[in-house]
């Protein structure tokens, strides 16, 4: 089952989360409940999950960013797609996107955005198959 994450599932968050650059849960400090609190109270931020089983197995992260070009329409960011290793191949993380475009379009955004470090060919192929291309923009990273 797609939808948006509830506040109680932030550690299953996490714990998917290691299956994507992650290498350990951060703790449950001050700090990142501030985060989740930022998160979970913003209208832009939404944490698309999918769940099986009572599991989340898949996860994607769709920002829609207020915008004064394309005649005042917003843009939509897509982050940290990602799905539980033992789920891959079974078209989650594509429900994920799936439910991120119906967001976009519902917030009237003019284009969908992401970005992926991966080099690996069969991830491309995921992306454009859920309708992104690698033309249409070159993408300039500055790490801080």
């Amino acid at each position: 089952m797609v939808r948006e994450i509830r506040r109680d599932e932030l550690e299953q968050l996490l714990q998917l989360y290691t299956y994507l650059h992650e290498d350990s849960v951060p703790d449950m400090d001050e700090h990142l409940s501030s985060v989740w609190d930022t998160i979970m109270n913003d209208d832009n931020h939404h944490i698309i999950v999918n769940e099986i089983d009572g599991k989340i197995v898949s996860s994607c992260v769709c920002v829609i960013i207020p915008n004064l070009t394309r005649h005042i329409r917003p843009y939509a960011f897509i982050e940290n797609v990602v799905t539980h290793e033992d789920y891959r191949g079974h078209g989650y993380a594509g429900e994920c996107l799936d439910m991120a475009k119906r967001i976009a379009v519902e917030n009237n955004c003019y284009k969908m955005m992401l970005l992926t470090g991966s080099k690996d060919p069969n991830t491309w192929h995921f992306y454009e198959k859920a309708g992104y291309n690698s033309h249409d923009k070159t993408a300039f990273i500055q790490k801080l």
